[in-house]
């Protein structure tokens, strides 16, 4: 894969976690359980943790992170009606915006992983980290389901 298609790809995944670190960031203030509290911790830390595993592998392939973000994430804020749900305080409400937030990240993952070419290195943190996000994803959608 050429070094500007992979700065591309990385810099939409770095968009996509940052979108994620923020919006746990946020459901985390937002909401009055305990457990939820806590659970949106965790995965905004999980976030910002890979990020910097990305942004480590950029530099290592002197790659640049995009400072102003991408014109994808720009456009599809996969979190953008989580402040709409927030001020409801309503826990099913978040965990729906979480959850569709979760589905972006997950397909931004798949996507990734179908790249040809990629610096094995790379694409083992990739692969590391969709499983972490997977695992996001299914804990957010049954916590949903559960407080139906």
């Amino acid at each position: 894969m050429e070094a500007k298609a992979t700065q591309a790809l990385l810099n939409e995944l770095v968009e996509t976690l940052k979108d994620g670190q923020n919006g746990y960031a946020d459901a985390m203030t937002d909401v009055e359980d305990a457990k939820l509290k806590e659970t949106f911790r965790k995965y905004a830390a999980q976030r910002s943790e890979y990020i910097t595993e990305i942004e480590d592998q950029m530099f290592k392939l002197n790659l640049k992170p995009d400072e102003s973000g991408s014109v994808t994430a720009t456009v599809h804020r996969a979190w953008i009606d989580l402040k709409a749900a927030l001020t409801s305080k309503d826990s099913t409400a978040v965990l729906n915006e979480c959850e569709r937030g979760e589905d972006y990240a997950v397909k931004a993952y798949q996507t990734a992983l179908k790249a040809q070419d990629l610096p094995s290195t790379v694409k083992s943190v990739i692969e590391k980290q969709y499983q972490g996000v997977k695992e996001a994803h299914d804990t957010i959608k049954a916590l949903r389901d559960s407080s139906k």
